[in-house]
């Protein structure tokens, strides 16, 4: 006998996606203005600041899995983890924005990779919980879409904190209060999450599927298949991300609108996730997935063609592109949670979910380290006067290569779509001993 989900209330997800705004808050402020704020402010060295970031991001990256690995064994102390990478990226951020003035570099170093080591640890564990939930197939976008839509209401906060708390007093006064504003909201996300797992019906593994490496773990057509797609996507959706400051005030003159082209691009995202899980349950989610990449293509093929003055154009382009934006990063993670549901790998949530961090930062870093330079030796010179050559080049990889990736991870995407697309669920899968949902386990 198998047993029904029940279903998802709003203030159950809620209480689930809150912890996601106090992660997202944390990542600007520390890899945006923390940096210009000690080169700035306390003299460090632009490129000391560059070196420990670079080799911060790549700790960083490579970390998630051996973080997933422990989150998995210790997966019975989940509220224990969540705990301890909140204490992590609370004490962290607050150590960046208080910095030792006698060790500048170092407190940074010491700091940054705090606040990053706990932010890894948080967020994978509260993706793999919502991995982890017994819900449907089409609560599963859904669960994934609040999750996400706090994220965004998370950098839109960020991005508006500093100006809005200087009240014409010092930048660094900003960030101290910045620092003391974040301490209770990141409790009030971590509060709020615990009340929901000590409620939650958690999927657990059964007993017998205890102990699974890394090679299982990444065996399989549909797990390969689908994380490569995962980092095509990702990767063509970096470079924007990469460029979008250089093509607004280089390419189309419009420094001045930055921050409202963000708000609407952000704000379109955030409320995009109340469209996708829509899309998803009727169509499918490989198929809305697809649906959004085209969306994406249509969008960059016509921003490629923008030029100097086009502000209103770009705004469409920006939310235009932030409905875009709201599907890659609510699909995919629900696509995953079916496949956790289905192929009963609920001892693994925690490193798949953990993977997909990793891809996200290779991703950024990728693009990152392959645009810029090829621009350089290409002679874009930012700030400078564009010439129509300069434009052009600039035009092609902000917005038409994106555009080719974008093209090609979508063909392979069609082409995939029998293996992506989730078989039905067995029995077994859906109910454990006595119709329990899970295993035979009790949940976490």
């Amino acid at each position: 006998m198998t047993s029904a989900s029940a279903p998802l209330t709003a203030r159950s997800m809620a209480a689930y996606g809150a912890m996601a705004l106090p992660l997202a808050f944390a990542g600007l402020p520390v890899y945006l203005h923390a940096p210009d704020f000690y080169a700035t402010d306390l003299g460090v060295s632009l490129a000391a600041l560059g070196t420990v970031l670079l080799g911060l991001r790549l700790i960083d990256a490579v970390q998630d899995p051996f973080i997933g690995s422990l989150s998995d064994r210790w997966s019975s102390h989940r509220g224990l983890i969540l705990w301890i990478g909140a204490l992590m990226l609370g004490g962290g951020f607050w150590m960046v924005f208080t910095p030792m003035g006698s060790a500048p570099l170092l407190w940074f170093a010491a700091a940054v990779l705090l606040c990053t080591t706990g932010f890894s640890v948080v967020s994978i564990n509260l993706q793999a919980l919502g991995g982890l939930w017994h819900a449907s197939d089409a609560d599963r976008t859904r669960i994934a879409s609040w999750r996400e839509g706090f994220g965004l209401l998370g950098l839109l906060l960020a991005a508006m904190a500093p100006t809005v708390l200087a009240f014409g007093d010092p930048r660094a006064v900003a960030f101290e209060r910045l620092a003391l504003l974040y301490l209770p909201l990141l409790a009030l996300g971590l509060l709020l999450l615990l009340r929901w797992l000590r409620r939650a019906q958690l999927d657990a593994p059964a007993a017998d599927e205890a102990g699974v490496g890394w090679r299982e773990v990444l065996a399989g057509r549909w797990r390969r298949q689908f994380f490569g797609l995962y980092l095509a996507n990702t990767v063509a959706g970096s470079i924007p991300a990469v460029l979008v400051m250089f093509f607004i005030r280089d390419r189309i003159g419009a420094e001045a609108q930055t921050g409202l082209f963000l708000l609407a691009y952000f704000l379109s995202g955030a409320l995009s996730m109340a469209l996708w899980p829509r899309i998803a349950a009727r169509f499918g989610k490989p198929q809305a997935w697809a649906l959004s990449m085209g969306l994406a293509i249509a969008t960059f093929v016509w921003a490629s063609l923008l030029g100097p003055g086009d502000i209103a154009a770009y705004a469409v382009v920006c939310i235009l592109s932030g409905l875009a934006l709201g599907a890659d990063l609510a699909l995919p993670a629900a696509i995953l949670a079916d496949h956790i549901a289905r192929d009963r790998a609920q001892d693994a949530a925690s490193r798949l979910y953990s993977v997909m961090t990793f891809v996200s930062k290779a991703a950024l870093a990728l693009a990152t380290g392959l645009v810029l330079p090829t621009l350089g030796l290409l002679g874009y010179v930012p700030g400078s006067a564009l010439t129509e050559t300069g434009g052009l080049l600039l035009s092609l990889a902000y917005a038409a290569l994106p555009c080719l990736l974008k093209a090609v991870t979508l063909v392979w995407l069609l082409k995939m779509m029998p293996v992506l697309a989730p078989a039905p669920l067995a029995p077994d899968a859906a109910a454990g001993v006595d119709g329990v949902p899970g295993s035979g386990r009790p949940a976490l």
